[in-house]
């Protein structure tokens, strides 16, 4: 099967919805494709199923209106077709998808990447063992089938993410043993001077220190750590770190669960060659991008925290900017009738993003996350440590990609 549309949109979170909602309304054709069975991304992921089984009162406000933005893009008349994997895409925006529907290629005028965003690797000795997961994993559970931890779980890491997840599970009724925060104390002073502009996001701020203040309400056992160590046999039994004072603490452990940050998922634009730059603020690559979403690469947009984490509301308003910018490419309009229209929305983009810079001071990752110790599993397909790969490294001086050959570490998309 095969057909051809206007746009065409690779992801159903709230920048592709944003984006399929306004170009409809703009009477253009629009095709979403999505590898989940429902609309939503991750940060709204099963949340029709989730609000009539009574679930979204525990994930919380920010959660539960989701299902508006679902329901908008559901009565928008873009063609939906979930649970799709786009396994190819040509130039001139020819892309072969395979999903449900059997095997199909669309033909796009233009192609918006919304592909979201992805959780920060992050090896460290017994990571691999049974019981460790990430915070993501953890909440996609809880969101697509209710399902918690029966026994007490750690979390380790940094973010909002960990702060929104644990009250979630306590109101599902979870029980939480201690937060290991990996943050490093000198992120509070860096991030001292991103606080005036940060103020435009107070509501955000405002929630975080709420997050907070909650956990110390309920007496939830905290420490500052600068090291982390799982251990066990044949699955997670317990857990070793290090504090900033230097203390070696051990804890049974059934469950842990970690998390380092975001990291957009650029796999899809680094094929189509998009180039990308080094965010030192975010600790991690970026597309380059122009304040429409339009890449260096002819007709193509990437919308939402695949351009830069920024979070739900900021994502779904650049795909509305982004489609903005299609429509008057597509009807030949001048770019200050583009500009006037989508003023309003960039203000409140701006607006949506003014706490950032704070977020991304504030939990900047620890330096050790980046160097792990020698014998830290890396790749856990091929069992190649960290001291392996540092061996090959410095034998093979061609680049990433001799290394790989070298040890076959980072064959697979993970």
């Amino acid at each position: 099967m095969s057909g051809r549309v206007d746009v065409l949109i690779v992801g159903a979170g709230p920048a592709g919805m944003s984006a399929a909602i306004r170009l409809r309304a703009g009477g253009w054709t629009v095709a979403v494709v999505d590898d989940r069975p429902d609309p939503g991304g991750q940060i709204w992921r099963n949340v029709e199923a989730a609000a009539a089984a009574g679930r979204a009162a525990i994930l919380g406000p920010s959660y539960a209106s989701g299902r508006d933005l679902v329901a908008r893009f559901r009565a928008s008349g873009a063609d939906y077709h979930p649970s799709t994997e786009v396994w190819r895409i040509e130039p001139g925006w020819r892309v072969s998808c395979r999903g449900d529907e059997g095997c199909r290629i669309i033909q796009a005028e233009h192609l918006v990447l919304a592909g979201g965003a992805q959780e920060r690797p992050a090896p460290f000795p017994g990571w691999t063992l049974p019981g460790v997961l990430t915070v993501g994993a953890a909440q996609t559970l809880l969101k697509s089938t209710g399902d918690i931890p029966a026994e007490p779980v750690w979390i380790a890491g940094c973010g909002p993410l960990p702060l929104l997840y644990m009250q979630q599970l306590i109101a599902a009724g979870g029980k939480i043993a201690g937060y290991l925060n990996t943050a490093p104390m000198h992120n509070a002073l860096r991030g001292l001077r991103h606080l005036p502009g940060a103020l435009a996001g107070w509501r955000d701020l405002a929630q975080g220190a709420a997050w907070i203040a909650a956990l110390r309400r309920r007496r939830i056992p905290t420490a500052r750590i600068r090291a982390l160590e799982a251990f066990g046999a044949g699955r997670l039994e317990g857990i070793r770190y290090v504090t900033l004072t230097g203390r070696t603490v051990s804890a049974a452990a059934s469950v842990l669960l970690v998390h380092e940050g975001l990291t957009p998922a650029l796999h899809m634009a680094l094929a189509l060659g998009c180039r990308v730059t080094w965010d030192e603020g975010q600790a991690c690559f970026v597309p380059r991008v122009d304040p429409w979403g339009a890449t260096d690469v002819d007709r193509l947009y990437l919308a939402g925290d695949m351009a830069g984490i920024a979070g739900a509301k900021a994502a779904a308003l650049s795909g509305t900017i982004a489609a903005i910018g299609i429509d008057a490419k597509l009807r030949g309009l001048p770019v200050d009738r583009a500009e006037e229209e989508a003023g309003p929305f960039m203000m409140a983009r701006a607006r949506e993003r003014a706490v950032r810079p704070l977020l991304d001071a504030l939990y900047r990752p620890r330096p050790g996350l980046f160097a792990p110790p020698d014998h830290t599993v890396i790749c856990r397909c091929e069992e190649v440590t960290a001291g392996e790969i540092r061996a090959a490294s410095a034998i093979a001086a061609a680049g990433h990609n001799a290394v790989k050959g070298r040890t076959r570490a980072g064959m697979g998309a993970c």
